[in-house]
Parts: C-alpha cells; structure tokens; sequence
C-alpha cells in the first residue's frame, strides 16, 4: 500500500481507524490485528484479531516505527494492534519540555 500523509486506514479485524501524519516512500505493509489495514471506503470487517497482536489502540495517541520514518494518529480505538512488515509499531513519547527555572 502507497501511503501519504492525511491518508485514512481502517481495520479489517476490529474498530481501529487510523490518519496518516508521516510515510515513508513506496510500498508500506501497515496491518492491525494481524490484518492488512484498509481504505474506510473499501473496508468491510471480517474476521478475528490474531492471538498475537491483541495490545489494541488508543484514541488521540500516535503510533511510530523504530525509525520514525511512519507515524500514524489513531482517530478509533479498538482491539487490534498495529504493525508495520511484521514489527510491531510504538507509541509515540511526547518530548519533554524545556526547564523554567
């Protein structure tokens, strides 16, 4: 799947839905649940979440790859986990802010 920012991904196995902030260019494996994720449009749900890849989602965080090279935002929570080729996607830390003193 060619992913670019503002792109909207939904999950085939639970409620998840996703915005693209940031891709990486070409083909971009992002699943969820252990399914590949999908355009809302063309997605039905079918099937269950793997037995592996039950962590789930949270709504309003933002998920990243060890490189940060993809970054989505969760829009729906559910059930699935996200991964991106088979590794599992992070959530992103929000970076400390500086000292007043």
């Amino acid at each position: 799947m060619d992913l670019k920012p503002g792109s909207r991904l939904k999950s085939l196995v639970c409620d998840t839905e996703l915005i693209v902030v940031k891709a990486p260019d070409g083909d971009v494996d992002i699943t969820c649940g252990g399914a590949p994720m999908a355009d809302p449009a063309e997605a039905e749900r079918n099937g269950d979440v793997s037995a592996d890849a039950t962590d789930g989602t949270a709504l309003g965080k933002r998920y990243v790859n060890e490189d940060e090279s993809l970054e989505v935002l969760c829009t729906k929570p559910g059930d699935g986990s996200l991964a991106l080729g088979g590794t599992p996607l992070g959530l992103k830390e929000a970076k400390p802010l500086p000292a007043s003193d």
